[in-house]
Parts: structure tokens; sequence; C-alpha cells
């Protein structure tokens, strides 16, 4: 089992590009399952999520290619309309291929999603939504099966502005004639990548990236080309990681405008940020002032970067408060931070970091993909050596992450 080891303490320096995005790709790969058509999405990041993604589409009966970051699409045999358990419980995001199979076949089988280390990840307001399309929902052997005699275009609030099940709504409505409008949807730039592949393929998106979304839905949608946006968590990582290990480091590739919260954050950590040519530089001297943040859904603080942003403030020159708002067990990083010297508390939903001179390296084990960029960030603040166990969690959101440091100057070394 891969492991990574790092000499922390070591300043950064140089620039590096910002890869395609996982969470905008996994949502536009599976909605070519519209289509019949060939599709090419480019900037497709090499992640193991994105072999299991490609791996569903070529069980459900889709040709499917990868050459660096370029994936080819089409169609081969009739689709199928039962997603396999043995992929679906590797990643959870499979549950995005209801939308467009019970669009275009009227019937689907997924299996349930079930938890994950971060939280319960519930389906009830995708299976909400469907409802309100005119679909039944049953639960047959773990399965969820999803009928319609006939999807009716309609309009739907989700009691919760859920990236998945916004997604989910956006794809099925593609593909039935009429107007189906989505209020308190996911205001993420991910959802605006979907909305911009759907318009590609045919279908009229309006208002992706607000509260209410529109989707003017087509009896047939073609093939298209596509480039997939840059990844901000990734960017806002490699941002943090920065600002704990000191440093200035140009990345290349990124939309500042997906980054708001975490920008003005690290700005009031003390941290230089600023806009070059087509990326962001990052100058971070000594220890950062301590700044509390609360996870939130888009614009708000994103929770894939809470872990990496704890592990900063462990460091800070005070204290600061971490309030996690969206997954219910997203804390298991902290236990690993304190066997590195942080100092924290746990209270509910909510962990109070005092900021200590400095981290001293140990063995630490990661639990999920942003827990785990989080140890690494950590690793390369502490004195001494970190040992990073479990790193194909974060295989799973980050492609060779350990490459890229090294073209910062970070002593990291992947080992077998």
């Amino acid at each position: 089992m891969d492991r990574f080891v790092i000499e922390g303490a070591k300043r950064l320096k140089g620039s590096v590009p910002v890869n395609g995005s996982k969470n905008a790709a996994l949502p536009v790969l599976i909605a070519t399952l519209l289509t019949d058509e060939p599709c090419v999405i480019e900037n497709v990041p090499r992640l193991r999520d994105i072999r299991t993604t490609l791996r569903l589409l070529e069980t459900l009966g889709k040709r499917v290619s990868m050459e660096r970051h370029r994936v080819s699409i089409e169609g081969g045999r009739r689709l199928l309309t039962r997603a396999p358990y043995d992929l679906v419980k590797e990643m959870r995001a499979s549950v995005l291929v209801a939308g467009p199979l019970l669009a275009r076949f009227r019937k689907v089988r997924v299996p349930q999603p079930g938890g994950c280390a971060i939280g319960l990840r519930p389906v009830d307001i995708h299976v909400r939504a469907f409802q309100a399309m005119g679909a039944s929902c049953e639960n047959e052997g773990g399965d969820l099966v999803i009928t319609a005699r006939r999807l009716q275009p309609c309009r739907l609030r989700l009691r919760f502005p859920s990236v998945g099940a916004t997604e989910n709504v956006m794809m099925a409505a593609a593909a039935i004639r009429g107007t189906t409008v989505i209020s308190n949807a996911a205001r993420e730039p991910e959802i605006e990548d979907l909305a911009d592949f759907l318009c590609e393929l045919g279908a009229g998106v309006t208002g992706a990236g607000t509260s209410e979304v529109r989707v003017e839905g087509r009896d047939r949608l073609h093939g298209a080309s596509h480039r997939v946006i840059p990844d901000r968590i990734e960017a806002g990582t490699f941002l943090i990681a920065c600002a704990a290990a000191g440093g200035d480091v140009t990345l290349r590739g990124v939309e500042p405008a997906h980054l708001g919260a975490v920008l003005a954050a690290l700005k009031k950590a003390g941290v230089s940020v600023t806009r070059t040519d087509g990326g962001l530089r990052v100058v971070s001297r000594g220890r950062p002032r301590p700044v509390s943040i609360r996870t939130e859904p888009h614009p708000g603080f994103p929770t894939d970067l809470q872990a990496p942003w704890m592990a900063f403030m462990c460091v800070a020159r005070g204290a600061s408060r971490i309030c996690e708002d969206i997954f219910e067990r997203r804390f298991m990083h902290a236990a690993e931070l304190a066997r590195l010297g942080a100092w924290v508390a746990f209270e509910g939903n909510r962990v109070t970091v005092r900021g200590v001179p400095a981290l001293q390296g140990a063995s630490i084990m990661a639990s999920d993909i942003r827990a785990g960029a989080g140890l690494v960030v950590a690793g390369l603040a502490a004195s001494g050596k970190t040992e990073v166990q479990r790193v194909y969690h974060i295989d799973r959101g980050y492609e060779r992450i350990e490459r890229k440091l090294r073209r910062l100057g970070a002593r990291i070394r992947r080992l077998g």
C-alpha cells in the first residue's frame, strides 16, 4: 500500500499548472449517456474516480478511450439501465447515471450509495426531485428502482442546494421536452460547467450559478466537444499548502472567481495572494493570523478545503474555530493532526484549533480524499519526517500530487 514520506519545513517556490476539475468532469462524462453520438471531453484529470466512471460507462454500453487528458466516448451497444454495485460502491457519484437513463429509457436501477467516512450522503433529495417529475421509486434489495411512464417538466424546489441532486435533475430535464425550473439549486462552478455541456449537446440551460436553474429540454440531443474547468479544490489545496509551509508559488490556469471565500480567508490570515496573467501567485512568510471559517455551499468556504485549512491553522498565532456544516463526520483528520503536535478540541460540529509554533513529524493516516490532502499540508509544514499512509484516498482527487509538490521544492516521496 503506497505512502508518502515528507521531509517538512521546506519553503515552496516555483510554478505549477492546475488540472481539470474532478467534480466537474464526473457529471460531464456521465451526461454523455444522454446521446448516442460521439463526445470528446478535454482537460480530464487522470484519477481513480475518473477511471471508475469510464468503467461504469463501458459497463452500461459506451465505447470509451482516454489519451492523456482527453476522453472520447461513442455509442456502442444498446445502453443498459442498471448500474452495478461493484462500481457504485467505489464512487458514490455513480448515482448521477439515474437522471440521464431515466429520461431516456423511463427506468433505471441504481444501488443505494450508502455512507462513507465523512457522512451518510442520503439520496432522498434526488428521489423527491424525480417524483416531482412524475417518477415512482422503490427500494428493492438495496437498489433504487426508479420508473416513469413519462417524465414531465415541472417546477421543483430542493430542500437543500445539493450539487448531485441539481446535476441529476438538470441531466434528466435536458432530455425531456419542456421547461423544468429548479429552485434552491446548487450554485457551484461545476454546475455551470455541466450547464455549458448540456447546451453544447443541444439543450437550453439558463441561470446556472444562481439559485434558480431553468432547463429547456429536447427530444434528441447530439454529440459535442467540451473542455472541463480548472479544479478549484486542487488550486485551493496548493494555495493553502504554500501558505502553511511558506514560500512563493504561482498556480497556472486557475480561475480566481471560483475561490472567492478561500482567497478572502488567506488574506485575513496575512498571506499575499495576487492575480497574474492566467493564474494566482501566493507568497507566505512567518506564522499566519488565526482565521475562523464555516463550511457552506458555494459561494461559501468549501467543505473540501476544510481539512487543509485546519492543518494551516495548526501553526497560526492564536486560536481559530472551524465549523463543519455540510458533512457530519468530517473531522477524522483532527486526531491525526494531534499526532503531529497540533492542539485541537471537539464540540459537536466545531473544532477549536490553538496554533503551535511548529508541528513535529510523525506517522499519520488518511481517511478520505480531502482529509489526506490536509495531512499532506500538515506534513509540509512540520519539522522532521512525516509518513502519510493510505494515500490511495488522496489519489482519488489529486493526480500525482507528490510530483507537483516536488516541482515546487518539497521533499516528498511515494513509497510502495
